[in-house]
């Protein structure tokens, strides 16, 4: 049985990464999706391979920190799909630096995209839902928010942010029949990953109980869970996906 049939799935960042892996896994399980990145090329072709699984899906080029632009494309895939029933928000940036060398640019730019883009998105797409009575709402935190990092002061505040924000609307909104979860994945292999020297690895590994990264699909599959309605009365809560690495 398809656990997403018919329904409308918008993925922020679905371009690549956990993105693009959740959009695959989404239309496995019938859902139709529109693809939100900044990166067009590569957006485009998520679009045709989930095409050429038999779904429909549209790619829409979104800057998530720009409101206008966000509520532009949330009326363009009414348009497109004429409902929204599952907003991803995936969409996140990384520019690391200590405190001492962290820039006002850099703390900015990853609270706009991080923190307020999953804001505008939500602020945007919530009364679509709130009209239907019901919508699934899933955003990605991080394990750093649960225990901070060094050198991404504006990063764990972005995905500490996003913990906060789902517990309030998961007080707001569930009323209205709309979930409202939060991902923390823990240390996924992506094409951020693939630049840390294989040594850093390697010690980052072994201080995971499951002795290893995390794939992109094993997220998707958390995303999935919280957007089906096998989870209909999970509401307000993190799950961490890390291999035990919280423990």
């Amino acid at each position: 049985m398809s656990r997403l049939k018919n329904k409308v799935a918008i993925i922020t960042g679905g371009a690549n990464g956990i993105g693009r892996a959740t959009a695959i896994r989404f239309a496995q399980e019938g859902a139709h999706i529109a693809v939100w990145d900044v990166q067009e090329e590569k957006g485009q072709e998520v679009v045709k391979i989930l095409r050429d699984m038999g779904v429909n899906s549209f790619f829409y080029k979104v800057n998530t920190a720009d409101y206008g632009m966000v509520q532009e494309a949330v009326n363009s895939v009414l348009k497109d799909f004429g409902k929204i029933e599952i907003l991803i928000n995936n969409a996140g940036i990384l520019r690391d630096a200590s405190l001492a060398k962290m820039t006002e640019e850099q703390f900015d730019t990853v609270i706009n995209v991080n923190l307020k883009g999953v804001f505008n998105c939500t602020k945007a797409v919530a009364p679509v839902m709130i009209e239907n009575g019901y919508g699934r709402i899933v955003q990605a935190s991080s394990i750093v928010a649960l225990y901070g990092n060094f050198g991404q002061t504006n990063y764990v505040a972005s995905k500490s942010g996003i913990v906060g924000m789902t517990k309030v609307w998961a007080r707001e909104l569930g009323r209205k029949g709309i979930t409202v979860n939060a991902v923390a994945p823990g240390f996924i292999a992506t094409e951020m990953t693939e630049t840390i020297p294989g040594k850093i690895i390697k010690e980052m590994t072994e201080k995971i109980p499951s002795n290893r990264m995390g794939t992109v699909e094993e997220v998707a599959n958390v995303y999935l869970f919280l957007a089906s309605d096998e989870a209909s009365y999970v509401n307000g809560t993190v799950i961490s996906v890390d291999g035990g690495g919280v423990i």
